[in-house]
């Protein structure tokens, strides 16, 4: 039930520049902008989980990528988000690190690589999927570096220094190899399916199978709720293809049997 009130409260933060909804103290600009087809900066330069210095870069170029922002300190929503996430990548039948990578960036800069460490391990250790660990990366990073990734992918949060706490919305971003915004997915669970359908879009249909194809033919993806939904019309037209061709298949099989 906790998680339902949640989630419901989070769509409305995350829809709030396009509402009349009034937003409560604090939370004023706390949302997530969409800047669909937007490139990210993939020069900016972070650490990863073993204190190395790394760019962003170093994780596209081949694959599509799943990106999160987080803070690994957060007392709640974070990690509902990082839950979210690893349930849906449990049940894909894709693997991470083979048909796309996931990047973890704390917003938090005063967080540390042992931190991502820890919040790495604790996930790989829920993930359980071998070559996970060379495709799932936590980083942190500068002020700097935070506020141009965060700024680049529409992620508006805000710190109240009275509570030591940061007031943020909650979702995931799916980038292309090339590191353009592909897809948008709000709240705390992502359904796999629609997940799934992300990736293949991002990856330029490249990971999937014909099954799959298919599916993005007959869903399109809705950006006010970060969902695909079914294409009538496309279901409509698939619907009369169907028929053209059993029609086809009826024709044959008639004459064959004439012709005997």
């Amino acid at each position: 039930m906790m998680r339902a009130v949640l989630a419901s409260w989070l769509a409305l933060v995350c829809a709030a520049s396009a509402t009349t909804t009034t937003i409560p103290a604090g939370l004023e600009g706390v949302t997530i902008d969409q800047k669909l087809d937007a490139q990210v900066p993939l020069d900016l330069e972070f650490r990863d989980e073993s204190g190395a210095t790394v760019r962003l870069a170093d994780y596209f170029g081949e694959k599509p990528v799943v990106l999160s922002l987080v803070y690994y300190e957060c007392p709640m929503l974070c990690t509902l988000v990082l839950n979210g996430l690893v349930g849906s990548l449990k049940a894909l039948p894709f693997d991470v690190g083979d048909e796309f990578e996931v990047v973890t960036v704390s917003f938090d800069p005063e967080e540390t690589p042992d931190l991502a460490a820890a919040k790495k391990e604790t996930y790989l250790s829920s993930y359980r999927r071998d070559g996970a660990a060379e495709g799932w990366h936590f980083l942190t990073g500068s002020a700097e570096s935070i506020d141009a990734l965060a700024d680049a992918v529409g992620f508006r949060y805000r710190y109240d220094p009275e509570r030591d706490l940061f007031s943020h919305a909650a979702g995931i971003t799916v980038l292309t190899p090339s590191g353009r915004i592909a897809r948008y997915f709000y709240g705390v669970e992502y359904p796999p399916r629609d997940l799934k359908l992300g990736l293949i879009e991002a990856a330029d249909e490249r990971i999937g199978t014909a099954v799959d194809q298919l599916l993005l033919f007959c869903f399109h993806y809705d950006v006010t709720t970060g969902r695909y939904s079914a294409a009538v019309m496309n279901l409509v037209r698939l619907g009369g293809l169907a028929t053209v061709f059993g029609f086809a298949g009826f024709v044959l099989r008639s004459n064959r049997d004439r012709s005997r």
